[in-house]
């Protein structure tokens, strides 16, 4: 007969039961844990960053030439960053189409002379005989009425045969004032129609700088304000005046297009790119209120802050409305008041109504504890802030 050792079979049963009944009960539930969090008190401070734009340097003129003939184009002079002068040949159409043009229009007018001398020949010769009765005036009257009509024809053909001079001359492209080639449109060998354009040209004279701004800024920038201009290349700031705002958006960005007159005696790389600071869209100096960029969280497609309920010790979400960047720092334009302290460290570890306390930075005393120098700054650093 087999014997258990420790007990019997009700002795295994209930011990197997009382396993089975602890693991199934419920742990109890265990108090969510007290976070220390670093506070700043929100304050209204003063902006110190200025609205910057990206811009340009463009000539305030830019012809773009094309031949008033259409033709097949031969040779091209002009080459990009060439610098060309007033009346220099940028290209050449094949002219011998133009060429038998003029050749057909010389016959033309020989012919009509012919025709002219023959009718004034005719007509002296009938002044001779009217005035011997040989004929009539009326006579005299269709003789003189030829002679008109062949002098018309010899004008006719003659502006014609002008014309066509004209014509031959057009197929020479010459640039019509100096300055830099900045683009070539058509090469040898193509065929080009009439004003496309084949050479582009920055004319000499005064600069411009172009940039864009948003369409919610475009009405705050009048025309004649002033703009500082710094080169990114180099520290030195120009200034120029706004002299001319776009009437449309860009259909893309949705931008409008300004364009800053420089001092004519600025002589600045064209299409080199500038910092432009606008004075009338700049924020420098105005009052706001500003965090840091680490006291933000999103929240259903929005940001927001979590404040502190002093009495309760516990957080509070609040929306916030962010309308601009102030160097590290994000300017609130409404949901925060004076006075309130926002949690600035942690934040999407947070719940609402969560108990906290005050983040105390701890205190060293001599040499106790070894502690690096930069965590002694930063705990002082965050002792300020919550203050």
């Amino acid at each position: 007969m087999h014997t258990f050792p420790f007990g019997g079979p009700a002795f295994w049963l209930a011990t197997v039961l009382v396993v089975a009944l602890a693991a199934c009960s419920k742990p109890e539930a265990q108090p969510e844990p007290v976070r220390s969090v670093k506070l700043l008190t929100v304050q209204v401070g003063t902006m110190s960053a200025e609205a910057e734009y990206a811009g340009e340097v463009r000539a305030r003129t830019e012809l773009r030439l094309g031949f008033r003939v259409p033709g097949k184009l031969l040779q091209r002079q002009a080459e990009v960053g060439q610098r060309v002068k007033a009346g220099d040949v940028l290209a050449q159409l094949d002219p011998q189409d133009f060429k038998l043009a003029i050749d057909a229009a010389r016959a033309q007018l020989n012919a009509a002379e012919t025709n002219r001398d023959l009718a004034a020949a005719e007509f002296q010769r009938s002044k001779t005989l009217r005035a011997q009765n040989f004929i009539s005036g009326v006579e005299l009257d269709r003789r003189q009425a030829a002679l008109d009509a062949a002098q018309s024809q010899v004008a006719q053909v003659r502006a014609q045969l002008d014309a066509q001079s004209n014509q031959s001359a057009y197929t020479r492209l010459l640039a019509s004032a100096s300055g830099v080639v900045t683009a070539v449109d058509a090469e040898p060998g193509q065929v080009v129609s009439v004003g496309a354009p084949v050479v582009r040209i920055a004319q000499d004279g005064p600069l411009d700088v172009v940039f864009a701004v948003p369409e919610g800024s475009v009405a705050e920038l009048p025309l004649g304000s002033k703009a500082a201009v710094r080169q990114w290349a180099g520290d030195a700031v120009l200034s120029g005046l706004v002299r001319e705002k776009a009437a449309l958006a860009d259909p893309a960005t949705r931008t409008f297009q300004v364009k800053l007159a420089l001092d004519p005696g600025v002589r600045l790389p064209l299409g080199s790119t500038v910092t432009v600071i606008p004075q009338a869209l700049s924020p420098k100096g105005q009052q706001a209120i500003m965090l840091p960029t680490s006291a933000l969280w999103h929240d259903n497609g929005g940001s927001a802050v979590w404040v502190l309920e002093p009495e309760p010790m516990t957080l509070r979400r609040q929306p916030v409305q962010v309308v601009a960047a102030d160097g590290n720092q994000v300017v609130v334009a409404s949901g925060l008041a004076p006075g309130m302290q926002v949690v600035v460290a942690g934040v999407h570890v947070l719940t609402a109504g969560q108990k906290v306390s005050v983040y105390q930075p701890r205190v060293v005393a001599g040499n106790a504890v070894p502690v690096r120098p930069g965590a002694v700054a930063g705990a002082a650093a965050s002792a300020s802030s919550s203050k």
